[in-house]
């Protein structure tokens, strides 16, 4: 079924009938408060929720970010808060908002990012910007662009908001919100965003509420990120397309030198075979080890859900993986293939690959190993597109493009104070929760917390098969009534 489109609402308990506030008993946790909340308000939540998602958010629409950003501006300023839009000429605004407490001692941050992936409408079984609910092996879900990544956090830190209203609970720390509207690009001007605003985002915490909890259902709670950084590879052979009779095995196949190229980088376990490219891994603490040790194993599940017969990493654990830098080909690309295939020897052939860093590596020095690595199969490699002179005065040429838009890695020690008055906080809400040292996905943690002077944790709340970044995303809702209980729990930490 498709949600009704009606106007555009957030609930508060400002706003809610008198009638509706009586039915909101007491409740002596701020968890049960919002459980309370929103087994009382379900239709409500979803219906907001919908208007939430049916607002496009790609960067390609920059309409689109507006809007977004001022209505999130508004659902701030209808709850108390001190709000505003933090801009920067060429960038989507960041929306902030803030909620003091008088006689606070901590300042809490929330972050999360309003802006979503690009979208080819003919991939989906449904419309990206028509939420619509499905149940599916007796779960509902809502499919819409940025269901899972990320706007179900901030509709969850905003209705975790109005049930600590309703419940008459007020918070115990000042309170801010930085929502951003470029991180499915990269963020690549949040640093300096907030670089100058940087008494307004400053806190004793951030609180970074992106990504899916772990595999087995239970809330996680992760101390680091990956950092991200990348390369596009382009390898020539004639100036054009040849015909593959006349001269295939006499001019170079550009497709098949890139592969042997990228080939040459990993094993067949997934292990890099670049020089040096394990180099200067930070080793986990005892803790960070002990951690891991305690997680759910999931990987048989996963094994069976994502239809694979075996994995890299010659028998290591995927949590253990994550601590280790990778390389991932994210596409590859020359001439045609399929009904569109010719007998053609190509004249280029891209990739795009991908390098994922944990802490102790630097992202500049890794694209640079990746660069000396193709230097050393006998290729010039240019920085620009190759010129006829350069093309012939060399066997092997290489265009490599950097991709300057990349961070390092960063990990919160678990056992720091605030850290474990976090965990204690999402405990209460959510019961066991597993810990985790690093996360796989990426977020600028190091321009956060060098802009904001502080530490970063991630609370995620989307369910771990939420499709994020591809077609067809979609929010269990059971994820989202969790995870309003879990914002609660946090938005009344001491």
């Amino acid at each position: 079924m498709r949600l009704p489109l009606l106007p555009i609402l957030f609930f508060s308990a400002s706003f809610l009938p008198s009638n509706s506030l009586a039915q909101i008993k007491p409740a002596s946790t701020a968890a049960s408060a919002a459980e309370q909340y929103v087994n009382a308000h379900k239709s409500e939540l979803t219906t907001g929720f919908d208007h939430l998602l049916a607002m496009p958010n790609v960067a390609a629409d920059p309409a689109g970010l507006r809007a977004n950003a001022q209505y999130l501006l508004a659902a701030l300023q209808k709850r108390g808060a001190s709000a505003q839009l933090l801009t920067l000429p060429g960038a989507p605004a960041v929306v902030y908002g803030e909620i003091r407490t008088p006689g606070a001692t901590h300042t809490i941050v929330f972050y999360a990012h309003y802006d979503g992936q690009p979208v080819t409408p003919s991939e989906w079984t449904t419309l990206p910007f028509t939420p619509t609910l499905k149940t599916i092996d007796g779960q509902e879900r809502i499919f819409a662009r940025s269901a899972g990544d990320d706007k179900a956090a901030i509709f969850a830190q905003l209705s975790a908001l109005d049930a600590l209203r309703a419940a008459g609970i007020a918070p115990k720390a000042n309170l801010r919100f930085v929502w951003e509207g470029e991180e499915e690009a990269g963020s690549p001007h949040l640093e300096q965003i907030l670089m100058q605003h940087r008494d307004l985002v400053h806190g004793d915490i951030w609180l970074i509420c992106d990504g899916p909890v772990d595999q087995s259902g239970q809330q996680t709670v992760v101390f680091g990120a990956r950092g991200d950084t990348g390369l596009e590879i382009t390898v020539y052979g004639p100036q054009h397309g040849l015909h593959s009779g006349h001269y295939g095995n006499w001019a170079p196949n550009p497709a098949m030198m890139l592969a042997q190229l990228l080939a040459g980088m990993e094993d067949s376990n997934g292990h890099a075979l670049i020089p040096h490219f394990y180099d200067g891994i930070a080793p986990l603490s005892e803790l960070e080890k002990q951690a891991i040790a305690e997680a759910p194993d999931n990987e048989a599940m996963l094994r069976k859900k994502f239809w694979l017969g075996r994995t890299d990493g010659n028998g290591a654990h995927l949590l253990n993986l994550l601590n280790l830098p990778s390389l991932n080909i994210n596409g590859i690309a020359s001439a045609q293939v399929g009904a569109r295939a010719t007998n053609v020897i190509p004249a280029s052939a891209i990739a795009d690959l991908d390098l994922r860093l944990v802490v102790g590596e630097d992202w500049r020095a890794q694209q640079q190993k990746v660069v000396d690595y193709i230097e050393s199969q006998g290729y010039f490699v240019t920085d620009h597109e190759p010129t006829r002179a350069e093309r012939t005065a060399h066997a092997r040429v290489a265009w490599v493009v950097r991709n300057q838009n990349s961070y390092n890695a960063v990990r919160t020690p678990m056992d720091l104070p605030m850290a474990q008055e976090v965990i204690a906080a999402v405990k209460a809400a959510r019961g066991k929760v597993v810990l985790l040292p690093t996360m796989g996905g990426s977020v600028p943690l190091g321009a956060m917390e060098r802009a904001a002077r502080t530490r970063t944790i991630t609370v995620p709340i989307a369910n771990f098969d939420d499709n994020q970044h591809t077609a067809n995303e979609n929010l269990r809702l059971q994820n989202l009534w969790n995870g309003i209980g879990t914002m609660a729990a946090l938005e009344t930490m001491p």
